[in-house]
């Protein structure tokens, strides 16, 4: 339970501050408690914490709390201290925490799901919680009568969810890939769109209300941007991890998107510079350089009595090229890709030095991250995995909270 404590240098990385061990399981949430020197944690050993930081700089569990099944997901609402903790069991149960944070009354039981409960969010303006689970669906029900109001199932397990509280739009991520919006009534619900862009599993979405943005991430270890409020159709293509990405926050007044994946990387994207879309990769039956025929343009290669080459394609412009034709190798961060990526010849000669300009920056968190929870007006960051152990961090300089929000570093 012991916390390393540093101090706070100016510097462009994240600074550890603290680090709480005491699960003796995964961790799979933790939320930073807004206004208070605290941080609310569940865990696959059954276990609901609320740790305190105490005068020697260490925190402390201030509340312990041991449920019947393994604790999936977390929605935590500060303004009325209200806590709804997903089991593994399909249960949602809802909690009271006292003003000073050292005890809390159960409230309410919800029959949410028929397997573990993947994700939720509670909505104070709609009196609604709302979750997702691995029964493939995705439920509302009402916190004042703990009523069940709806459920709508999908094909696949649904992973993730994020919700519009004044337009009732719930988006759920699942195992496919795919992303669902979808318009929830009290009594009924309607299927607006579905959003096909990741090649894995959706591991975790984020909406932005202001910019109406949604982001993903997925074990494709790329981040989407889906322009939902321009209605053009706009998607941004984000690769700069090399695991699964796992949790996403955008920071509205840094314009900055922070994301996390499975290996510990951090990494915090630039999103008010122009960036372009990544173009939809063509077919062809041969080069559309050189023209020479692909494997199974058996007709072409029977005719020029020519081996087919294999088909690759230019992340740049989509077009369908060989690998003689595409053997070099740029990152082009306008258009998302912080990696080095194939390029054909001609793409490759266009850009420019300042084209390769990073727009993004890359930070170690040193450990599995599966969950994470920010704090922007203190410039604080939270993360947690299967290592079973919490890390406090400071995210001050990283992100320019202090410039934004009108505070100076402390």
């Amino acid at each position: 339970m012991a916390a390393e404590i540093h101090s706070r240098p100016q510097t462009s990385r994240p600074v550890l501050l603290n680090k709480i061990e005491g699960h003796q399981d995964a961790v799979n949430a933790a939320v930073l408690i807004p206004k208070e020197d605290g941080v609310i944690t569940v865990s696959e050993d059954r276990t609901i914490r609320v740790w305190l930081k105490r005068d020697s700089g260490q925190y402390w569990p201030s509340i312990y709390h041991m449920v019947s099944s393994a604790c999936s997901c977390m929605s935590y609402h500060h303004e009325s201290r209200r806590i709804f903790i997903g089991q593994d069991n399909g249960a949602v149960v809802e909690f009271l925490i006292s003003e000073d944070f050292n005890k809390m009354n159960h409230v309410k039981t919800y029959p949410a799901h028929q397997g573990r409960v993947s994700d939720m969010v509670f909505s104070l303006l709609s009196q609604w919680v709302v979750s997702t689970g691995h029964d493939k669906s995705v439920s509302w029900m009402c916190t004042q009568s703990g009523s069940m109001l709806g459920r709508h199932f999908f094909s696949s397990w649904a992973t993730c969810l994020q919700y519009d509280n004044d337009t009732r739009h719930a988006f759920v991520g699942d195992c496919s890939g795919q992303i669902t919006l979808l318009k929830l009534e009290r009594d009924t619900y309607s299927t607006i769109t579905t959003l096909k862009g990741h090649e894995g599993s959706i591991a975790a979405l984020w909406w932005e209300p202001v910019q109406r943005w949604l982001f993903s991430g997925a074990s494709d270890h790329s981040v989407i941007m889906w322009d939902i409020g321009g209605r053009q159709g706009r998607t941004l293509l984000l690769q700069g991890h090399h695991e699964k990405v796992q949790a996403l926050r955008y920071l509205q007044l840094t314009s900055q998107l922070v994301s996390c994946s499975a290996d510990g990387a951090i990494t915090v994207w630039n999103m008010d510079t122009p960036r372009e879309e990544a173009p939809q990769w063509l077919e062809s039956d041969s080069c559309q350089k050189c023209e020479q025929p692909f494997f199974w343009n058996i007709k072409q290669m029977w005719d020029t009595k020519t081996l087919g080459l294999r088909q690759h394609h230019c992340r740049k412009c989509g077009k369908a090229i060989c690998g003689k034709c595409s053997s070099k190798r740029s990152t082009y961060p306008v258009m998302g890709f912080e990696f080095q990526v194939r390029m054909c010849d001609d793409c490759h000669s266009a850009i420019k030095d300042e084209d390769r300009t990073s727009l993004a920056t890359f930070h170690e968190g040193k450990h599995n991250i599966s969950h994470m929870d920010m704090d922007p007006a203190r410039g604080l960051m939270v993360t947690c995995g299967s290592d079973r152990i919490v890390k406090i961090w400071d995210m001050m300089q990283v992100v320019d909270c202090g410039i934004a929000t009108g505070l100076s570093s402390r």
